[in-house]
């Protein structure tokens, strides 16, 4: 009969296979549980359009950046380029979509699939190149892909965009924002479990002796190079499925979106979410996509203000200040990031009242 466990006093593993273990105690599941089933009751009902536009935008970044966490955070290799390869994915399941005719559960893994081809070309260089002259050359891909998704207008349709059917599945439409809530925080559970357990594995332990040490990892017998082809792999597919979802949810996309900014927000995610870390990427995209509506609405009321335009000051920069500040002062004053934050927190409380 199997044992519960709840909150043991210490650490008693008696097999290997119990330190691999995603909870380590069933208090642990059972709350997960309970949130999991709290986030798709109540958030649907409770929020106002604008609400659960944000939220889905927080699922949407929060997908891509489990990814890319995989990618800086286990593995060690630094990418400007992820938000290029959400395009791709955004492109791709357009593309499918409108020439093909391929449903919603088609396009989207498909999506993955064609970014993480991508993902495979632009992480060729990281055979040879390691640290910034590997963030250079991502920085490249993320230009070049830029220049493709404008300019190969047989496929994208250049600057005129392309418009997606309504999303589908098993002839059930989907449409709106609560619809696309499901779907979105759906796929973010499953994809998030995958990667949970994907660093539980040998490629997961891979991973993590390549960022630690690659020449010690290489020296244990590790091959350094296809593991890294691995995790750029794995990282793009998770853009791409991101960036497929994102197009049928947005119906309409053009290639404005996914230029250097994006990809400079999906490291902030991951720096200030907490690199290393799951959790850290989801906490890292509320973070910032709450911060991009907080400083949209902060720059609509500036600019209102007299003040504002009688000293000419320019509110653009606005933006990009702010994150640059918040990755800065997270890199000082918490490097492992928000996830640190909530691991102090929970601890605090399992204590309570002794841990004063």
């Amino acid at each position: 009969m199997r044992k519960w466990i709840f909150h043991p006093c210490g650490n008693f593993h008696e097999r290997y296979e119990t330190q691999l273990n995603v909870y380590e105690t069933d208090y642990g599941r059972f709350w997960t549980a309970v949130g999991i089933v709290l986030l798709f009751t109540a958030v649907p009902l409770v929020s106002s359009h604008y609400l659960l536009y944000v939220v889905n935008s927080i699922g949407i970044a929060a997908i891509a950046a489990i990814g890319l966490n995989i990618l800086v955070g286990y593995t060690g290799q630094i990418s400007l380029g992820h938000g290029a390869f959400f395009g791709v994915g955004a492109y791709g399941a357009a593309y499918l979509a409108t020439r093909w005719g391929a449903p919603l559960l088609v396009s989207v893994p498909a999506a993955g699939l064609i970014a993480a081809i991508a993902g495979l070309v632009f992480g060729l260089p990281s055979s040879r190149l390691k640290g910034l002259y590997l963030t250079i050359a991502t920085l490249a891909g993320q230009f070049i892909i830029e220049y493709v998704l404008i300019h190969w207008e047989s496929v994208t349709r250049g600057t005129m965009g392309i418009t997606l059917p309504t999303a589908g599945i098993f002839g059930l439409e989907i449409a709106g924002d609560r619809a696309f809530f499901y779907l979105i925080f759906t796929l973010l559970v499953a994809m998030l479990w995958f990667a949970v357990n994907l660093l539980r594995t040998r490629y997961g332990r891979a991973f993590i002796a390549i960022r630690d040490n690659d020449r010690a990892a290489e020296g244990m017998g590790i091959a350094i190079f296809p593991y890294k082809l691995l995790a750029f792999a794995i990282s793009s597919f998770y853009a791409g499925v991101a960036g497929a979802v994102w197009a049928y949810y947005t119906i309409s996309i053009t290639a404005e979106p996914f230029n250097l900014g994006l990809s400079v927000e999906y490291i902030a995610m991951v720096i200030i979410g907490g690199m290393g870390n799951m959790s850290g990427a989801v906490f890292g995209a509320v973070f910032i996509t709450g911060l991009n509506e907080i400083l949209r609405w902060g720059t609509d009321l500036m600019m209102n203000m007299g003040f504002v335009t009688q000293m000419g000051l320019n509110m653009a920069p606005l933006r990009e200040f702010v994150f640059g500040l918040a990755i800065v002062l997270f890199i000082l004053f918490e490097p492992r990031g928000l996830a640190e934050v909530w691991r102090i927190v929970r601890s605090s409380f399992r204590l309570w009242p002794f841990s004063y």
